[in-house]
């Protein structure tokens, strides 16, 4: 009797966490968030620094994607409205001071500087550069998962922007 009591307790006590695990990773899939549509104002618009698209890093993972244009200027880093990600928890925009950024290795390790939390799966939205940063030795601007540690979607940056 106690045997069976135990093991109902114990399937009892994985089963809800299994199923709060699953329900984290399955939020933003199932209730996105809307999608953006920030403006740049005028003063921002000056200064284009580099532009760039970004891709799948890896094609055959059908999860971790990318697309869209991003354009940086002096101060900010533009997702242009274009740009769209598959959903996950906890994605972040970075910009890596490595060229050609292809896989998690690339960006581990490096001093990338963090511009915050994407604020949606699609549409345009804007991230302030703090000041100081040098965006000449920053060549990538990166979608990464910080919880699971994964590279999402890379941009390589084109500086000769006329």
């Amino acid at each position: 009797m106690w045997r069976s009591i135990a093991i109902f307790l114990a399937g009892g006590v994985l089963g809800v966490g299994a199923g709060t695990a699953l329900g984290f990773l399955l939020f933003p899939f199932v209730f996105p968030p809307p999608p953006a549509n920030e403006q740049l104002t005028a003063a921002e618009q000056t200064d284009v620094v580099a532009k760039g698209k970004f891709i799948q890093a890896n094609p055959s993972d059908p999860l971790h994607y990318g697309k869209g244009n991003v354009t940086v200027y002096k101060n900010t880093v533009f997702l242009e409205p274009d740009f769209a990600v598959g959903p996950g928890p906890d994605f972040h925009v970075y910009l890596v001071p490595k060229a050609d950024v292809r896989n998690a290795g690339d960006v581990e390790g490096t001093m990338f500087v963090d511009l915050g939390k994407l604020r949606s799966f699609e549409g345009s939205q804007k991230y302030d550069i703090p000041a100081g940063v040098d965006l000449e030795k920053y060549p990538s601007v990166v979608i990464w998962c910080q919880k699971f540690g994964v590279l999402i979607s890379p941009a390589d940056l084109t500086f000769d922007v006329s």
